[in-house]
């Protein structure tokens, strides 16, 4: 297994959000508890915050965990890790793994389902899913995934895809989580936005237009993110009784 680094990209402005890795859970900015997440990885070597802010970098700073300042220009935040992963000297081979900043309940066991893929030399992108309702499906924001037998993604689609004409389909529900080997980072900012990136907005579809293959990995955890201030209640809720240190 090559080195494994976890970045989490964390900006200020949001503008559902703003100030969202700063906000307080159990006493904690949002950003301690998925670098902790993180760090409970058994496959994850080093963990680092990737920022553009001040504030956030002095936050993280204080805590003693790994900051790095990041250009304020990024348009996506797999830019920023890119960034970042240099910054840190990744080698060419290392898995760089891509962690959401709004996942602060997240289930470390799903970063082990995302990096043991890499065990196979011939694996160079990796993602999550999980099975959804079709009620779920039908939402656009719940991007979904038709993957081959071999864990392939064929295409990630806002679309309630695939299409049951005779039959109802299993659906699979995309989890934001990516691992890519720094090579292959290097190569998907140097693409520029895809056609059908641009048509869907969804960032992945660039490398599946380049011809570069993502592994999807199924996980029976869910994901709980953080999108709108009045989400926080309901994380919250859901870590009680946690061990917060």
């Amino acid at each position: 297994m090559p080195e494994v680094i976890a970045i989490i990209p964390a900006r200020y402005e949001s503008s559902r959000f703003p100030g969202k890795p700063l906000a307080l859970i159990h006493g904690k900015p949002m950003f301690w508890h998925v670098m902790r997440r993180a760090g409970l990885c058994p496959q994850v070597g080093a963990v680092a915050l990737a920022t553009d802010d001040e504030r956030i970098f002095s936050a993280a700073r204080d805590f003693g965990l790994t900051a790095l300042m990041t250009s304020p220009g990024h348009a996506s935040g797999t830019d920023r890790v890119l960034e970042a992963a240099r910054l840190l000297g990744a080698a060419p081979d290392s898995v760089i793994v891509n962690v959401q900043g709004d996942e602060p309940a997240l289930n470390p066991e799903m970063l082990t389902e995302l990096i043991q893929p890499f065990d196979d030399p011939h694996v160079h992108v990796t993602t999550l899913g999980h099975i959804i309702s079709a009620k779920e499906a039908e939402s656009a924001d719940r991007v979904k995934i038709v993957r081959a037998a071999d864990g392939r993604a064929l295409y990630f689609s806002r679309a309630k895809v695939p299409f049951g004409r005779d039959n109802s389909p299993e659906y699979i529900g995309h989890i934001g989580l990516y691992g890519l080997r720094m090579h292959v980072l290097e190569k998907f900012s140097a693409l520029g936005e895809s056609p059908l990136e641009k048509l869907e907005k969804l960032e992945q579809l660039r490398l599946l237009e380049a011809g570069i293959p993502i592994h999807v990995a199924l996980t029976r955890h869910k994901s709980h993110g953080v999108d709108r201030p009045e989400d926080l209640p309901t994380v919250t809720a859901l870590m009680r009784g946690e061990h917060h240190i």
